[in-house]
């Protein structure tokens, strides 16, 4: 291992990250280190980082950092893409295996033996309010009507392994979500701050959705973005269990079987890798 620190990047349907593996690269994770990595006029640039893999009892651990230096839970598209980095550097050769993140193990199966496009358990969602947290709202926040920025909107809240915010609109755009996005991150419902998604319902097994990420901001894909607004959606009758989710990135199938649990099926395309000038954190 030389000082040279030494990353690849990725992208999930244009939600890309950077992967740091401490493996290879002899550095101290900080918050101001991420946060220069990921700006996109000064660094790298990247709506997020992946540090691991971290090896614990066998199993292959990844930290997920917002481009803020948050940590998030956990995140669909970060998971692909750190699966696809883990077969491209030989870490792995099963077709199936699992990952660990801060909201628990992940599972999932490569579709294709270059590992561009798998399969992935996300779990079941769960509308219990301790689980995002909420603050100041009782019971499961299913089709309810809250108020952000001084507008009342049909809102579903619920965690995917981490917290999401589900907005019915009969219209979506990217300028929308930009301009209500920082309120519903920020409202004082949430205390840790939460993901918002703008669903529209194309047909039973169809939706489009517009990303607004806590940490991140304005997001072409979110993985676990569309499993938390096909999950809502089904909540409230209005998709089917088999629905095609499209985002400005691109598109993902999301399934949702009888007893809830969601399945994420998507792409991740390697865009480099990159070794950074050695005055960078200078």
């Amino acid at each position: 291992m030389d000082n040279n620190i030494t990353m690849k990047k990725y992208h999930g349907l244009g939600n890309d990250y950077l992967v740091l593996d401490p493996n290879e690269n002899n550095i101290i994770l900080q918050t101001r280190n991420i946060e220069m990595l990921c700006r996109r006029n000064f660094g790298v640039g990247a709506d997020g980082l992946l540090y691991g893999p971290i090896m614990e009892e066998g199993k292959f651990k990844v930290r997920i950092f917002n481009s803020d230096g948050s940590e998030a839970e956990k995140s669909g598209n970060g998971v692909r893409i750190f699966a696809k980095y883990l077969l491209d550097k030989g870490y792995i050769k099963e077709k199936k295996f699992m990952i660990s993140t801060l909201a628990g193990e992940v599972e999932v199966e490569f579709i294709k033996e270059d590992g561009s496009s798998m399969r992935v358990n996300m779990g079941k969602p769960s509308y219990a309010g301790a689980q995002m947290p909420l603050s100041g709202l009782q019971g499961e926040i299913v089709n309810a009507h809250l108020k952000f920025h001084d507008n009342d909107y049909n809102t579903t809240c619920l965690s995917v392994g981490n917290p999401n915010c589900v907005i019915m609109m009969e219209e979506i755009t990217p300028q929308t979500v930009k301009v209500l996005g920082p309120y519903v991150e920020g409202a004082q419902y949430f205390p840790n701050r939460i993901n918002m998604q703008l669903c529209k319902v194309i047909n039973r097994k169809n939706i489009a959705i517009e990303i607004y990420e806590r940490g991140a901001g304005y997001t072409l894909a979110s993985g676990t973005g569309a499993c938390a607004a096909v999950a809502a959606a089904k909540r409230m009758g209005l998709v089917d269990g088999n629905v095609i989710v499209h985002m400005q990135g691109g598109n993902l199938f999301i399934e949702i079987e009888e007893d809830e649990t969601i399945y994420m099926t998507g792409s991740v395309e390697e865009v480099g890798t990159f070794t950074l000038a050695e005055n960078f954190f200078a």
